[in-house]
Parts: C-alpha cells; structure tokens; sequence
C-alpha cells in the first residue's frame, strides 16, 4: 500500500512564502511523476506543478517564476516552494504520484489528502 503525506501548509500572509513537502512510502520501486495539484472553493482541480524523475518541470502559467517544484528521488519526496504569494493561490494543495512501480509490471497512481494553503492579510 503506497501512502503519501503531505506537510507544511498553512497561513500566510500576501507576498509570503510556504515550502510543501510530500512524501510517499510503502513498497515503491520507482515513481514516474510526481505532482502537485490544487482546488480551491468552488472550482475544479488543477495542476500547479510536475516533475518526472529525470527531473523535467512542467508549471501551470499562474505560478511560473514564483513556484518552484523538486524531489528527491531517493526519499521518494516531492517538494513545492512557493514564493510572493498572492491571495489567488489560496486553495488545498494536493500530492500526486504517477506511474509509481510497486511491483514487476505493477504500477499505480496515487494522492495524497491535501494540505490548505491560505493567503490571507
């Protein structure tokens, strides 16, 4: 059973900045692409950031030059900085992990259950 769990969301006020973190565990013998993913009240949700294991980065437009995404491969850990954040961002934050091998020709996808980021004054 894969688990991922996220930490470091929270309230910030606008022009601040919060650093997620996601973590997965159980038997994972790789992970494709991890992810987050956002959805705030009322509206679908969408991507914020991806990044393969060979470290590709795909941004939605709204966050590019202030969000950066990265992993630590090793730790199976996928990690969201968010700088000069705007009241916009406030939604609940989601890990995704894609393509995760958990066994020979065995793969998953998996969320986590998401972490409330609020940019608030």
């Amino acid at each position: 059973q894969v688990q991922l769990v996220e930490s470091g969301g929270g309230l910030v006020q606008p022009g601040g900045s919060l650093r997620l973190s996601c973590a997965a565990s159980g038997t994972i013998f790789s992970i494709a692409t991890m992810g987050w993913y956002r959805q705030a009240p009322g509206k679908q949700r969408e991507l914020v950031a991806t990044i393969t294991s060979g470290g590709h980065t795909n941004y939605v437009d709204s966050v590019k030059d202030r969000f950066t995404i990265s992993r630590d491969n090793a730790k199976n850990t996928v990690y969201l900085q968010m700088n000069s954040l705007k009241p916009e961002d406030t939604a609940v934050y989601y890990c995704n992990a894609r393509g995760v091998k958990v066994g020979p020709g065995r793969f998953g996808d998996y969320w986590g259950q998401g972490t409330q980021v609020t940019v608030s004054s």
